[in-house]
């Protein structure tokens, strides 16, 4: 067989929700290239997997994917996953996808687990039109301008520990914007918190959500303040 990459998404949370296709692919890839061994280690155990596993991260991806491209070009099957989720959705995979693609080499994206469209369907927020963030930027200039800019629904990544200062902020600009907190999803303590920006930015002042956290904004509701007036 002719040498390709497949690019498998993983669980986020809940290790039953692998597929039976990743499973395979995961099976028959001569590589499987990862983030963090352990981890994938412990799925590909789960299942009864053997596999190769070769490190791919954000600090070596740029010289792993000269790498892995060359034993493409060879004839192996490499499969990329990241810890959680649909690997180059804010996680690394984007250097190699694109290696391959100048290299003209196949590229098969398998579907699967996303926190982010996950997250959006449990808000229960509206799903037609929408944009996805990745992770929030820290300075308060930059967050104003995103939550200003976009009238549709926003999903996107935070630290727990910045939920209550984010919630805040948007509590100032646009109080009454409904939002979603959504917390460990697919995991035993999976929780959605949902209601205007000022009620939870009240709920979550004193003590910041525990796990891992995925916001959605529902579309903006023209709020008291402007992008760049006074506020938190």
């Amino acid at each position: 067989m002719s040498g390709r990459l497949v690019v498998c998404p993983t669980p986020i949370g809940n290790l039953e929700d692998v597929t039976l296709r990743v499973l395979s692919a995961l099976r028959d890839a001569d590589l499987v290239a990862c983030e963090d061994t352990r981890r994938t280690r412990v799925l590909l155990d789960r299942y009864g997997v053997k596999g190769r596993l070769v490190s791919y991260h954000e600090h070596n991806e740029r010289a792993r994917s000269a790498e892995l491209v060359s034993r493409m070009r060879s004839g192996s099957v490499v499969a990329l996953v990241s810890d959680a989720g649909m690997p180059l959705v804010s996680d690394p995979g984007y250097v190699l996808v694109r290696a391959c693609v100048a290299a003209g080499l196949p590229v098969e994206v398998l579907p699967g687990p996303s926190a982010a469209i996950t997250a959006l369907v449990a808000s229960g927020l509206p799903a037609s039109e929408w944009h996805f963030h990745g992770f929030l930027p820290r300075k308060k200039g930059e967050l104003r301008r995103l939550f200003s800019g976009f009238r549709e629904t926003v999903v996107a990544f935070e630290s727990p520990r910045r939920v209550p200062a984010t919630l805040q902020l948007l509590a100032f600009l646009d109080p009454s914007r409904e939002v979603a907190v959504c917390r460990e999803l697919t995991k035993a303590h999976e929780e959605v918190i949902r209601g205007r920006a000022a009620e939870l930015a009240e709920r979550y002042a004193q003590a910041p959500p525990k796990g891992e956290v995925v916001l959605v904004l529902g579309p903006a509701g023209g709020g008291a303040a402007s992008a760049g007036g006074d506020g938190p």
